[in-house]
C-alpha cells in the first residue's frame, strides 16, 4: 500500500513533466481505472469460488510486474503512450484484488473482531498513505517519478510474499452440478440490486467519485503543478492520511453505534471539501487541514461500511456483492477524469472544482435520507 500511495503522484508528475498535459494525464490514470473496473466484477467471482489468499498472492505479482514496466519506461524517458498497455494490466491486477480483500477479512475475524480487523487493517494502510505521498514527492522533485514507481512495483512484490504467510483452509470440492461462475456472478448482481441499503450508498459513491475524486485527481496536480509544486501535493495528500490514521486508530478500541449508516453518510459530505478549497486558490496549509478532516470522515465511513457490509450480508457473496459496490461506485471516475481537463478550459478551473464539490456533497447527504438504514444494524452481541 506504501507503493500504491507513491504511484499516483508520481505517475501524475512524470507524465506532465514528460508532456506538461493534463490531457495525457487524464488518458494515462484512466489506461489503468478502466480495466480495473472491467476486471472488478470477474474478480468477486473469483474470490467467491476459489481461496482468497491464493487469488491475492497472484495478483499481487502481477501487479508488481506490470508496474516495473511502468518504472523502466519513465526512467527512459520514453513515450507516453507506451504507459498506456502496462497501467491496463496493472489495472486488471488490482480489479481482481480489491473484491479479494474484502471477502477475505470475513475468513479470519468475526463479531466485534470484524470492526477490529478493519480498523487495524485501515490503520496500516493510512500509515502508508502519510509516508507514500511525501516520499513520491520527494523522489519526484528530486531524482524524478520513475524511481517511486520503481519502489511500488517492489512493494508489490513483497506483499505477494507475505500473501504466502496466509493460509486459508481449502474450500470442499465443487459437485458436477454446481452453477457455473456466471451463474454465481449472476447471483451476486441479484442480492446486491434487491438491497436497497447497498445500491443507494453505491449511487451516491457514483457520484461523488465522478464529481470530487475524478476532479481531484486531474485538476489538483495541474494547480498544485503551478502553484505548491509536487512537495506541497505530496504533503496534502499525507495530510489526508494522517487524518485517516487518528480515525482508525481511535475506531480500534471505540465501539460503533448500533444503526451508524446515516452518520457516515452525513459526515462525508465534508470529503468535498478539499476540492472547495482548491477551486478557491487555498493555499498549502489550508489545503492540508481539510485533506486531514476529509482523511477522517472517510476512514469512519470506510470502517462503518466494511463492518456493516460483513455483519449483513452473508460471507458466501461478499466478494460478489462487494464486487458490484466496487464497480459501480467507481465506474464514473473516468469520466470524472476525462472531462476535468475539457470541462476546466470551457469553463474555467475554478467554478469546475467548486460546482463539482458541492454536487458530491449533495450526493452524500441525499442518501444518508434513505429509509432502509433504519433497519441496518451493527449485531454488538456477537464479541
Amino acid at each position: 500500500m506504501a507503493g500504491s500511495f507513491m504511484s499516483p503522484v508520481a505517475l501524475a508528475f512524470g507524465v506532465l513533466e514528460r508532456t506538461n498535459s493534463a490531457a495525457w494525464l487524464s488518458a494515462v490514470t484512466s489506461a489503468a481505472l478502466v480495466p480495473m473496473l472491467a476486471a472488478t466484477l470477474l474478480g468477486g467471482g473469483i474470490a467467491d469460488r476459489y481461496r482468497r489468499d491464493t487469488v491475492l498472492r497472484l495478483t499481487s505479482f502481477g501487479a508488481g510486474l506490470t508496474q516495473a514496466g511502468v518504472a523502466v519506461l519513465l526512467l527512459t524517458h520514453q513515450h507516453p503512450a507506451l504507459l498506456l498497455p502496462f497501467s491496463a494490466l496493472n489495472g486488471v491486477f488490482q480489479g481482481l484484488t480489491t473484491p479479494t480483500l474484502r471477502g477475505i477479512l470475513s475468513n479470519l475475524a468475526v463479531g466485534r473482531g470484524l470492526q477490529q480487523a478493519s480498523s487495524l487493517l485501515a490503520s496500516v494502510s493510512n500509515l502508508a498513505r502519510i509516508l507514500g505521498p511525501t516520499a513520491a514527492g520527494l523522489l519526484t522533485a528530486t531524482v524524478g517519478g520513475g524511481w517511486a514507481i520503481a519502489a511500488d512495483a517492489t512493494s508489490f512484490l513483497l506483499a505477494a510474499a507475505c500473501f504466502s504467510r496466509i493460509s486459508l483452509p481449502d474450500l470442499l470440492p465443487r459437485a458436477k452440478d454446481s452453477p457455473t461462475m456466471l451463474a454465481d456472478m449472476r447471483e451476486g448482481w441479484t442480492y446486491f440490486r434487491s438491497q436497497p441499503w447497498i445500491w443507494s450508498v453505491t449511487l451516491a459513491f457514483a457520484v461523488f467519485n465522478a464529481t470530487n475524486m475524478g476532479f481531484w485527481q486531474i485538476l489538483g496536480p495541474v494547480i498544485a503543478n503551478d502553484t505548491i509544486g509536487a512537495k506541497g501535493w505530496g504533503l496534502v495528500l499525507s495530510a489526508r492520511g494522517v487524518g485517516a490514521l487518528l480515525a482508525s486508530v481511535v475506531l480500534v478500541k471505540l465501539t460503533l453505534m448500533r444503526r451508524p449508516m446515516r452518520p457516515a453518510l452525513s459526515s462525508m459530505a465534508l470529503a468535498a471539501l478539499p476540492l472547495m478549497l482548491l477551486g478557491v486558490g487555498a493555499n498549502t496549509f489550508w489545503l492540508a487541514a481539510a485533506s486531514f478532516l476529509a482523511g477522517v470522515v472517510a476512514e469512519f465511513f470506510t470502517v462503518v461500511w466494511e463492518t456493516v457490509n460483513n455483519t449483513n450480508i452473508p460471507e458466501r457473496l461478499l466478494s460478489r456483492v462487494g464486487a458490484h459496490d466496487e464497480f459501480w461506485s467507481f465506474a464514473s471516475l473516468p469520466i470524472g477524469q476525462l472531462s476535468a481537463p475539457v470541462l476546466a478550459a470551457t469553463f474555467g478551473t475554478a467554478p469546475v472544482a467548486l460546482t463539482g464539490a458541492g454536487v458530491a456533497a449533495a450526493a452524500m447527504l441525499l442518501a444518508s435520507l434513505v429509509p432502509s438504514f433504519r433497519r441496518i444494524e451493527i449485531n454488538h452481541d456477537d464479541v
